[in-house]
């Protein structure tokens, strides 16, 4: 019998050894469980030949040409990337919906001996939790967001924060991007689903009880799509507003960004589509900083021409509340440790006053 789960708390709790999630490569690809293994028993070239006998043919033959690949792709797992698991071995499987692709490879590691288990449902019992959690109810976190100027270091400054123990969603680093017109990683971004699902394993490892640091973001980061429930809290959420001079901006950016502003014809590119915003002359110069390799003044002028009334422009529509204005004299190893504790300090107090 199939394991049900009616929330992703106990989903995320399993309790199993291994999560094998037995679909194509491209259906793992576009989003699975947070820590599943594909172990796929069809390919993507075998999914597609089976469909499309299922549609032109008939059902029957589709299954049968579909249980010789299934259990002869199982068997090849069972000697290769499951031949090292001893008897006690608990795998929890799931395929696209709890049907036969996981029920064939169950069945075939139960025979063995294994107390494998499937998943009711499937992936789409998955994904419904997943868009439950994330659409259809507010957030039950009370979020404390970091705002301030571009280069005020805040997804470094999150880093800090949660290594010392204060609750911190990073969705930059979820998200695969900087969250800026220059924030393209070297990796692409992960798909809208798979940014969810990291998004919502990481909002259920969080104890609701204590504030969440999160930086202050776009409802877009790149090209995904914040969730509603956790953009409405966002926009909401009490600010800390961070500032720091503008020279020691400068330097943390070039640091920072140095592998974009050391693609000078990658720069041009993103930077050429604002001139419909900022002028041709703006931009020229621009390329002509990026032409010369300054990227220091080139960060600087980026800064005070374009970032800096972009932020003023966002911020005049946001009317969430100031907890407090830090300013951040320098943004080196010290001055981020100093921030980062100060920032604590005023996180444990809005924890203190919400508990009392």
């Amino acid at each position: 019998m199939a394991l049900k789960f009616d929330n992703l708390t106990d989903l995320f709790a399993h309790g199993f050894d291994t999560v094998i999630d037995v679909r194509s490569p491209a259906e793992f690809a576009e989003d699975h469980l947070p820590g599943a293994i594909n172990l796929p028993v069809l390919d993507n070239q075998e999914r597609a030949e089976v469909g499309t006998i299922y549609k032109q043919q008939s059902p029957f033959l589709a299954r049968k040409l579909g249980a010789a690949l299934v259990f002869r792709n199982a068997a090849h797992h069972v000697e290769t990337a499951l031949r090292g698991f001893d008897g006690g071995w608990r795998p929890l499987v799931y395929c696209w919906r709890g049907g036969q692709r996981s029920g064939s490879f169950v069945w075939m590691l139960r025979e063995i001996g294994w107390r494998a288990e499937v998943v009711e449902g499937g992936y789409r019992t998955y994904r419904r939790l997943v868009n439950a959690a994330l659409y259809d109810v507010p957030l039950a976190h009370r979020l404390i967001a970091l705002d301030g100027y571009t280069g005020t270091a805040k997804t470094e400054l999150l880093h800090r924060l949660r290594a010392g123990g204060v609750q911190v969603i990073d969705l930059e680093g979820l998200a695969g991007h900087r969250g800026s017109l220059l924030g393209r990683m070297a990796r692409p971004q992960p798909g809208q689903k798979a940014f969810e699902s990291a998004l919502a394993r990481a909002l259920n490892a969080l104890d609701p009880s204590r504030p969440v640091v999160i930086e202050a973001e776009s409802s877009k980061i790149g090209e995904r799509i914040l969730p509603p429930s956790l953009w409405a809290a966002l926009r909401h959420a009490p600010r800390l507003t961070l500032s720091a001079p503008l020279a020691a901006r400068t330097a943390y950016l070039v640091r920072a960004y140095d592998d974009v502003l050391s693609d000078g014809e990658r720069m041009m590119d993103l930077l050429g589509v604002l001139r419909a915003f900022r002028g041709n002359a703006v931009v020229d110069g621009w390329f002509e900083l990026i032409r010369a390799g300054d990227k220091h003044e080139l960060t600087r002028a980026l800064m005070v021409q374009h970032y800096d009334p972009a932020y003023d422009k966002s911020r005049k529509a946001v009317s969430a509340p100031v907890l407090a204005e830090l300013t951040l004299d320098t943004l080196d190893d010290a001055g981020l440790d100093r921030a980062a504790a100060r920032i604590a300090g005023l996180v444990q107090a809005q924890a203190f006053s919400s508990a009392i």
